[in-house]
């Protein structure tokens, strides 16, 4: 059982326990140093590097345990590792697995850890028991697996067990295997060997070799988690390159072609066709082995592509190359361009053992390095290691650029490190092509527009002279001149299609460095400007052009906009001036008509929604998460609709207040003071239901949508701060809902919480998603409709984990297990990738996937489903399997948000936004790219037929709208203990 001891601590170790019992989603920065700065102090983690220590921070999890509570016992399969921060645990063998004759051999004390089984899966090696009052860090296995293939080399050290009868016991034989590990390489066994070997024969009859073909098209026939031929070759490929396949002539790439293989046990004079017995097993295992190749295989395919001559590559080649090099961070600054063209030239190099020297100190520099995986050291003369290098960083740059000695040596840290590499003269090609092909336009001696010259993907003909067969991208500039540019380079013979992206780019990011209130003033000049120069017919064509040209654009920036026009007076001003002079212009240019219609469509319908959203607010909200609202079908919410809110003092007591949605901190205070009558040093408080407080700055807008589920706002004095408590509705419900829930059927939920997930989506802004990247307060807007999709991320995720925990018979927790994987199941046929994540993420939640005793009696059928889900939600290699899914699916698609999220702030994160006091518009076009996801997800309706629906079930529509959940993770673990307390 789980103790509190919170009274033995400080008010400082409390806030970083606090911290730690968070979701790892909902730790700030600032809770992440509070627990840093404790775990810096932990023996432990003395060695570590600070990035993985950060790591760690964000992932871990914090334990205290009584004396005399067993954590594992010798021969359970593990699930996670441990650290230990205060206390001693004693270890404890038995030589028959029998934990009556288990003998004490050795305690391990503060700055110990232990649990590293679950890396290879094999069961714990002993017991392990709290010998006093002990304090852990636990760090779940998928987590662990992820920090251990990127910090392996100086997590290691922590890996040797601190005590000797592993050497010697009976389990001796389970240890594992170090050096493989260490190399973050995966081994084939010869069981895999003979399992593959015999699954394939089974179908190709008694041939000693296969064709390469041939094994492509029985891998795409054998399993759901292979997607696409080059996904199968790539397995092939791990086969290939771990010699468990053989290419009948040597050749080191596997190919999808009428080559020959065989397998390294047929080639042995005494192999055997697979009997019966071995054929039944190695179907039994067969997916599990198609799954362990379908995460590894991507990088094998990536690396048999580097490994091939420049010349060699084709377009598809390139393209995966290009697709890898934009997650790197070193490359992040780059232009497309640039990394297109990195593509063709990048070099493959690895290198098997640590101490190896890549270069030394005053060399002369020939390469460019990016490291792919391990990690160097920096070493310069006098000073030796000066810094540490790892995943994703970059070195050697310096001495190309400057034409200099290198400056320091670099060393290999660990063993198995691979790099990627460009050789001096493609380094300084790229240089001189980027150089050469770039445009600069100055004025008064200073950049107003830079521009970058690239090959056009099509060619208007083929005997035109060369300039047509190239176009000029927009780099950086200023605001004014980009916009200038892009106007003068629209063709008026198209639609607004790919050879106006960069205009559709700049409608979508404009918001960012140049608002609409100076916006407009510039269109309006834009549209009003006349040529200078020229004969009066071509004076004439040119202001024609020039004002089609304009009209187009703010169409298309009307309709990028939508609703958002109407909470900004200027804008809507502007539409109708701008009307005035095209309906005044048209009279002596009659083929500016048929866009008239159009804009006075544009401009009536935006006058109308105006009136009406003056006449009644739209949305009366009384909370966020509860209240008749949600039983209405979800429009979208604008930052004028107002909300009626409740926002409680210390003693419980609440004053409804009435404020608009997008209402500062300050407003949102001020409107309370006029209620209370004192407005004197007030603090609004968010209090999560765990007890987390958050204080919101003056300046901080519609926080309402920011609380989490259970959340709520508090007012106070900052004297008052402290006795702040949580309110009795916060802690949830107590009871499941499984009386009713078990009546619906899975497809129904399903279909509902997609219906209800698609209203919340499609009330999703797509300048909301730029808003959330930039910071609203930097653009000054709301992203509440974005913050409402996002939390029923977390409200789906906390519903499973809430009905699995107040479940308490094991018979009825094992069906529920059973319905919310079939629900995660037509979630994923629905498209629903959102809600498919939030619920297999729920099942995967510590306090959910502790209930071993529901696990075991879960069936294998229904074991086999979670697995491959797992596997599509694996974060390795920037969720390639997701992503490799989510390519395949046509709209409508519900994504996974967070994801989509995570790329914007990465490429926000990794680009300045301003290069030289102009706007990097390579970053803006890049944000928009993921933008343009959405709405390519959303380019359908979502309209699939709806199921029929049990006949005595509750209404289920209702029901997936209210759910009712548990959102604090310590009352969560506590009743998952309650459920099934530890094995003792």
């Amino acid at each position: 059982m789980v103790a509190a001891h919170t009274s033995s601590h400080s008010s400082e170790s409390a806030e970083w326990m606090i911290c730690l019992d968070k979701r790892p989603a909902e730790r700030s920065g600032a809770d992440v140093d509070i627990i840093l700065a404790r775990l810096k102090n932990v023996k432990a983690f003395e060695r570590f590097h600070p990035s993985l220590l950060q790591q760690i921070c964000l992932c871990g999890f914090y334990e205290c345990l009584e004396k005399g509570i067993t954590i594992f016992r010798q021969g359970d399969i593990g699930t996670c590792w441990y650290a230990v921060l205060s206390g001693s645990l004693d270890v404890k063998v038995s030589e028959t697995s029998s934990y009556q004759d288990a003998v004490t051999i050795c305690t391990l004390g503060t700055g110990t850890a232990f649990g590293e089984s679950i890396l290879d899966n094999t069961p714990r090696h002993a017991t392990i028991i709290t010998r006093e009052f002990s304090e852990l860090l636990r760090i779940e296995q998928r987590e662990f697996r992820s920090l251990w293939e990127k910090y392996h080399h100086c997590m290691a050290g922590l890996l040797a067990p601190p005590y000797g009868v592993m050497e010697s016991g009976c389990n001796a034989d389970r240890l594992p295997d170090k050096e493989n590990i260490s190399n973050n390489s995966f081994v084939v066994s010869k069981p895999l060997n003979k399992q593959l070997n015999a699954s394939v024969k089974t179908l190709l009859t008694e041939r000693r070799c296969c064709v390469g073909t041939e094994l492509v098209d029985w891998q795409l026939q054998q399993s759901s988690c292979v997607h696409s031929r080059v996904q199968a070759v790539g397995m092939w490929q791990v086969l290939l390159e771990e010699g468990v396949l053989n290419h009948v002539d040597q050749e080191l790439s596997f190919q999808d072609k009428y080559l020959f293989y065989r397998f390294l046990e047929d080639e042995q004079e005494d192999a055997s066709f697979p009997t019966e017995d071995q054929r039944r097993e190695s179907q039994e295992e067969l997916q599990d082995t198609l799954l362990l190749l379908s995460q590894i295989g991507p990088d094998a395919h990536l690396r048999m592509i580097l490994r091939k001559p420049p010349s060699e590559r084709t377009a598809d080649d390139l393209e995966i190359i290009y697709e890898e090099l934009l997650h790197i961070k070193a490359l992040s600054h780059l232009s497309t361009t640039v990394k297109r063209e990195l593509a063709g030239v990048l070099i493959f190099e690895s290198h098997a053992k640590a101490g190896t020297v890549l270069f030394n100190q005053g060399e002369e520099g020939t390469s460019w390095y990016i490291i792919l995986k391990g990690s160097v050291n920096v070493v310069i003369y006098g000073k030796g290691v000066v810094c540490t290098l790892h995943e994703g960083d970059d070195f050697g740059k310096l001495a190309l650029v400057n034409d200099a000695p290198r400056a320091a040596s670099i060393v290999l840290r660990e063993d198995n490190c691979h790099f990627l590499r460009v050789d001096k003269e493609d380094f300084n090609r790229i240089l001189r092509d980027v150089e050469a092909n770039t445009v600069r336009l100055k004025e008064h001696g200073q950049d107003v527009l830079v521009l970058e010259k690239s090959l056009s993907s099509s060619r208007t003909s083929v005997q035109g002279s060369s300039s047509s067969h190239y176009k000029y991208n927009v780099m950086s500039g200023t605001p004014e001149k980009i916009l200038e540019h892009l106007l003068e380079m629209m063709r008026l013979d198209s639609q607004f299609t790919e050879s106006d992206s960069a205009l559709d780019d700049f409608v979508l990011m404009h918001c960012v460095f140049i608002p609409n209130t100076q916006l407009c003033p510039v269109l309006m000049s834009h549209y009003h400007a006349q040529a200078s120069q020229g004969s009066e017919q071509e004076k004439l064509d040119y202001t024609l052009n020039n004002k089609r040209r304009v009209i187009r654009l703010v169409m298309h920036w009307a309709a990028v906009n939508g609703d958002h026009l109407q909470e900004e007076d200027v804008s809507g001003l502007f539409l109708e001036e701008f009307f005035m002079a095209v309906s005044n212009d048209a009279k002596a240019f009659p083929a500016l008509r048929d866009q008239l219609t159009e804009l006075e469509r544009i401009v009536k319908r935006n006058a109308e929604d105006a009136r009406s959203s003056q006449k009644k607010h739209k949305v009366l909200l009384r909370h966020f998460s509860v209240g008749e609202e949600k039983l209405q079908k979800r429009q979208p919410i604008r930052s004028n609709d107002e909300i009626l809110f409740k926002v409680y003092c210390c003693d419980h007591t609440y004053t409804t207040i009435r404020v608009p949605v997008a209402a500062s901190v300050r407003e949102v205070i001020g409107a309370v003071a006029d209620k209370l009558g004192s407005a004197e040093d007030l603090l609004l408080v968010g209090l999560s239901s765990a007890g987390e407080k958050t204080i919101f700055k003056p300046s901080d807008m519609s926080v309402f949508s920011t609380l989490s589920i259970n959340g709520r706002l508090f007012v106070c004095r900052r004297d008052q701060l402290d006795s702040l408590t949580t309110l009795p509705e916060q802690e949830g419900p107590s009871t499941g809902s499984l009386a009713s829930f078990e009546l619906m059927s899975s497809k129904d939920v399903a279909y509902h919480m997609t219906s209800y997930d698609w209203e919340l989506f499609h009330c999703v802004h797509e300048l909301e998603l730029i808003y959330h990247t930039f910071g609203r307060q930097y653009v000054k807007k709301t992203t509440v409709n974005l913050d409402l999709f996002l939390r029923r991320f977390n409200e789906i995720q906390f519903w499973v984990i809430t009905e699995m925990c107040l479940c308490p018979q094991l018979s009825k927790r094992v069906q529920l297990l059973k319905k919310f994987i079939k629900i995660a199941a037509h979630c994923k046929e629905y498209r629903n990738l959102n809600a498919f994540f939030a619920i297999i993420m729920g099942l995967s939640n510590p306090a959910v996937c502790r209930l071993s005793q529901t696990w075991e009696k879960l069936p294998s059928k229904f074991k086999k489903f979670y697995v491959e889900f797992e596997n599509l939600m694996d974060p390795s290699r920037n969720h390639r399997a997701y992503r490799l899914t989510v390519a395949k699916l046509e709209p409508p698609i519900i994504p996974f948000m967070p994801l989509l999220i995570k790329d914007m702030t990465f490429t926000h994160e990794g680009n300045k936004t301003f290069i030289d006091s102009l706007v990097n518009f390579e970053k803006m076009r890049m944000i928009a790219n993921t933008v343009k996801i959405v709405r390519y997800c959303r380019s359908q309706r979502f309209s699939p037929e709806s199921p029929l629906p049990s006949k005595n079930h509750p209404d289920v529509w209702t029901y997936i709208r209210q759910l009712n959940v548990i959102d604090n993770q310590r009352m969560l673990t506590q009743l998952s203990h309650g459920l099934e307390p530890r094995r003792s």
